[in-house]
């Protein structure tokens, strides 16, 4: 794509590239037809040590910032891959470097770097609560050396291709709490372990192939000396990922609308009807310009969130904005790559509706688009709570 802006991070954006190229279309293609896991791309991803960009050089990690792990998964999204299989491993990790202990880090996050374990899943969405987290009911019950769980979690994505889960779940009763957001907590499950013994994984199958499940919970041990940090605090340890876990999506997000733009410009450039080519009419034209446009001012937002959040500054404005405008900007591009292709867009070989059907997901998840405006009006111009 021809820009003046110069890219951050271009040294890790090329072999990110490079690395990409080993798996062109035809590897996702076939993936997407059986519902496969792309255990080759993860495992690649691993040795050239992506996932473990954001842990500390000390535990065996590259130590890089946050805006690297946004430069990796953009770039991945932007050559046509799918870093959804493996994302979570970075924005997961925020809440171990921070809030785990030292005998926790020096236990899990040599082998995550290593990729002897994988840190894929994430365990707080629950069928009755959906995003309303403090109503979730998986209960974590205190016997001796170990807490006992019973519940259910939906929407777990990775369930299948994980060794740890990070598992929130209640350990007070509801109602008994000293405030909403209390009465929470954090564990980190071994699901090697749990998996037959109190755990049970059931696939779901979706519009993309994003490998999501269920996972149920009846009479679970997790070995008290996996609660993260301290009891009932576990949903503010969450909260401290959510804006790095936005910003990595949105970073996702605009590397989605660059592969749609460049395949749009390339096709519109290259398809000629009535004798010219079809980028020259306005009406195939406009909304390519304007999906652009439109990623370029997300990309813009994500950036200062990016630079606020490694500053240690309060970044949640950016980091909601940031996903929320991202992740239209690649919708946009993605209606307007369809449409240019016309026929073609809904033909598997071009690989344009499976990225359409990828993209479409981050309406939704991992905040939806009404819950990033009610952020919005309520922390940012100070209006009532709306919900």
């Amino acid at each position: 794509m021809t820009s003046t802006q110069a890219e951050t991070h271009p040294e890790i954006r090329e072999e990110v590239r490079k690395l990409c190229a080993r798996f062109p279309g035809e590897y996702w293609r076939k993936l997407d037809e059986v519902r496969g896991y792309p255990t080759e791309f993860v495992t690649a991803l691993t040795e050239a040590g992506y996932l473990g960009a954001l842990i500390p050089e000390e535990f065996g990690g590259a130590g890089l910032p946050l805006s690297a792990a946004a430069a990796i998964l953009e770039t991945v999204q932007a050559e046509g891959a799918n870093g959804a299989a493996c994302h979570a491993q970075m924005y997961i990790m925020g809440t171990i470097l921070k809030h785990g202990s030292p005998a926790q880090k020096a236990e899990y996050l040599p082998k995550i770097a290593s990729g002897e374990l994988r840190l894929q899943a994430f365990g707080v969405t629950e069928p009755t609560s959906g995003t309303d987290t403090t109503n979730l009911r998986t209960f974590a019950k205190k016997e001796g050396d170990k807490y006992i769980v019973n519940g259910q979690k939906i929407w777990t994505s990775r369930a299948e291709h994980s060794d740890l889960m990070l598992l929130l779940a209640r350990t007070t009763p509801k109602g008994e709490e000293a405030k909403k957001t209390e009465g929470l907590s954090t564990f980190i499950v071994d699901m090697r372990k749990a998996l037959g013994n109190g755990l049970t994984i059931r696939p779901i199958r979706t519009m993309m192939n994003h490998n999501s499940c269920e996972v149920f919970f009846d009479n679970m041990e997790v070995p008290a000396e996996n609660l993260v940090g301290i009891e009932g605090k576990g949903f503010r340890y969450i909260l401290d990922g959510m804006n790095a876990e936005r910003l990595l999506i949105a970073s996702e997000c605009i590397g989605d609308a660059k592969w749609f733009i460049n395949k749009a410009v390339s096709y519109a450039k290259e398809r000629v009807l009535f004798g010219r080519p079809i980028g020259q009419n306005q009406g195939v034209q406009f909304p390519i310009a304007k999906a652009y446009a439109a990623m370029r001012a997300a990309e813009a937002i994500v950036h200062k969130g990016l630079a606020k959040f490694e500053a240690g500054e309060n970044c949640g404005e950016e980091a909601n904005m940031g996903k929320m405008l991202a992740a239209d900007a690649s919708w946009a591009a993605a209606e307007a790559c369809v449409q240019t292709h016309g026929g073609f867009g809904f033909a598997e070989e071009y690989d344009v509706e499976r990225k359409f059907r990828e993209t479409r997901l981050y309406q939704v998840a991992p905040i939806s688009t009404n819950l990033v405006l009610s952020y919005i009006g309520e922390h940012v111009l100070g209006m009532p709570r709306s919900y």
